[in-house]
């Protein structure tokens, strides 16, 4: 019975903390980055202010398992895209994702901009918060299946002792780091096409791209067949 009790306390208490994170991303959405704060999610709940503070140590806590959350959304949506198509297709499967990242993006844009495009506090930088893990997951669907489409074929890179020494040095930890099968020359390129994808992906999420193009679609498609050519890929016929 007692532990009858404390099962429902506990998915009480999980049902409140999902409520709190919702409420978050609903006034995110609804009235921007700075609308969301501790009283105005008290307020929206019907709760007090530190009322809160029983589910969430801190802001950065909070704010941190939202963004957590969403990234798991994002991954989800990414995920669905790659296992659409044979995995003996990484290139497919690849181009496939990056629409579906943008897709995601385009219309989440609030969302998409809390993640890829806000300040991250230092409370959410540590290896063990759940904002670093859930990040770190994404980017290891997007570098796994390069890793797939190296072993597959590989494609050009360019002479490591060439770069100039502070971005070999910072590949080269990036590559350790990630424990990835793919050399650090070919890292460069799969780091290399993943910004070239995030700068276009932002600037359209920040509305960045309005001073020359009133539709982003096709500026992102090009974008994508450039990052494609890099890695050796392209649309079949």
């Amino acid at each position: 019975m007692e532990r009858t009790g404390t099962d429902r306390r506990q998915r009480q208490r999980e049902a409140t903390r999902a409520e709190i994170r919702h409420t978050a991303r609903r006034l995110l959405v609804e009235s921007g980055p700075e609308a969301v704060s501790v009283s105005a999610i008290a307020r929206a709940m019907g709760l007090s202010g530190p009322a809160i503070y029983r589910y969430y140590g801190s802001v950065d806590d909070l704010m941190g398992a939202v963004v957590a959350e969403l990234f798991g959304e994002l991954t989800a949506a990414v995920e669905q895209a790659r296992d659409a198509l044979d995995p003996a297709a990484p290139g497919d499967r690849l181009l496939a994702m990056s629409r579906a990242l943008r897709s995601w993006a385009s219309t989440r844009r609030a969302e998409f901009r809390l993640l890829f495009a806000a300040p991250v506090p230092e409370a959410n930088r540590r290896p063990d918060s759940e904002r670093r893990q859930a990040g770190e997951h994404f980017d290891r669907v997007f570098l796994r299946e390069v890793e797939a489409l190296w072993a597959e074929r590989p494609f050009p890179v360019p002479d490591l002792d060439a770069l100039p020494a502070g971005l070999r040095a910072q590949v080269l930890a990036y590559t350790e780091r990630k424990r990835t099968a793919l050399p650090p020359a070919a890292v460069h390129v799969f780091l290399t096409c993943w910004t070239r994808l995030y700068g276009l992906l932002v600037m359209e999420a920040l509305d960045q791209l309005a001073f020359a193009y009133t539709d982003p679609e096709p500026v992102f498609e090009a974008g994508l067949a450039e990052v494609g050519a890099m890695l050796g890929v392209s649309e079949r016929p």
